[in-house]
């Protein structure tokens, strides 16, 4: 069967699934690999391969087996751009994870300082990322509650980045939307820092709309005890990004175990009938298209975990 026919073919199962919220991870027998996470590459990552378009990339993505996509600057795209990318999306099943929702950078207009010009910025930003989630079927929007406000003690930082996300949450909840919050690494400025801090806020802010962004690169540099930190803080993680450090590049090009951490997330997930999108936010180790295959041939090797 040609594979035009076969997508084409097979769109209503995708679409159930979808509804569902079934992983497409082994759902996609057209693909060269039957990946049973559900990875998603950003635009630019087999640019040499695919071309530039961004709906060659898409196709050479699912060609793959990549079933999911992150854009963290979408909601820049000319809605032209983003109703294509969905469109393609659906057609050959895949699934759309996080965006940035646009508050002014991560360290800037601070949650903590408690500033109603920032809060405001932060309340459009979400606002604005409603439309954009509809017209591209996201569920999920990073958010960095940005820097630390020094002059301020701690605990009322914290109280304010959690008055301000109750109110970004009442924006999202009603459309079925989650902000993940994501601790970084950049910078000692920064907020967010750890999970078990993201856990705290989260907890507080006591919304499904309200979530964490767990990036094992970030997390490697900034606290260590994957496996124990991901345990601890299960219950409010939505979503998983991926980096290998030293570097920021693909897995086993670095120190972190990817193949035990991506094995220790499926089987729980399985366990518990959830399904996370794993957001493949790192460089490429090699250029040019020599580093597209290894990069590939690396989740292979990450993915080959047995169950």
């Amino acid at each position: 069967m040609l594979r035009r026919n076969f997508v084409k073919s097979t769109l209503g199962i995708a679409g159930a699934a979808l509804a569902t919220g079934e992983t497409f991870a082994n759902q996609a027998p057209f693909a060269k690999n039957n990946f049973k996470l559900k990875y998603a590459p950003h635009f630019g990552m087999f640019q040499n391969k695919a071309g530039k378009d961004v709906i060659d990339q898409l196709k050479f993505m699912a060609d793959n087996g990549f079933m999911a996509l992150e854009d963290n600057g979408m909601m820049g795209r000319p809605v032209e751009q983003q109703e294509a990318i969905a469109k393609e999306m659906a057609r050959t099943g895949m699934q759309m994870g996080v965006f940035v929702v646009d508050k002014g950078g991560n360290g800037a207009n601070t949650l903590a300082a408690g500033k109603q010009e920032y809060i405001d910025i932060f309340l459009n930003g979400c606002k604005k990322a409603v439309e954009v989630a509809k017209r591209v079927n996201a569920k999920w929007m990073t958010v960095v509650p940005g820097n630390f406000e020094r002059n301020i003690p701690i605990g009322v930082q914290t109280g304010n980045v959690i008055d301000a996300l109750r109110r970004g949450s009442e924006i999202l909840e009603p459309h079925g939307l989650v902000m993940v919050l994501e601790p970084l690494s950049d910078s000692p400025d920064l907020f967010l820092r750890t999970s078990d801090q993201t856990y705290e806020i989260c907890r507080g802010v006591n919304s499904k709309s309200c979530k964490i962004l767990y990036d094992i690169y970030h997390m490697q540099k900034n606290e260590g005890r994957l496996l124990y930190n991901i345990e601890k803080t299960w219950s409010e993680i939505d979503y998983f990004q991926i980096g290998d450090e030293p570097g920021r590049k693909e897995p086993t090009t670095g120190e972190i175990n990817y193949k035990n951490i991506f094995k220790y997330i499926y089987d729980r997930s399985k366990k518990e009938n959830k399904s996370f999108i794993m957001g493949m936010e790192h460089g490429n180790s090699k250029s040019g298209a020599e580093g597209e295959d290894a990069l590939i041939k690396a989740y292979v090797e990450s993915d080959s975990f047995v169950v």
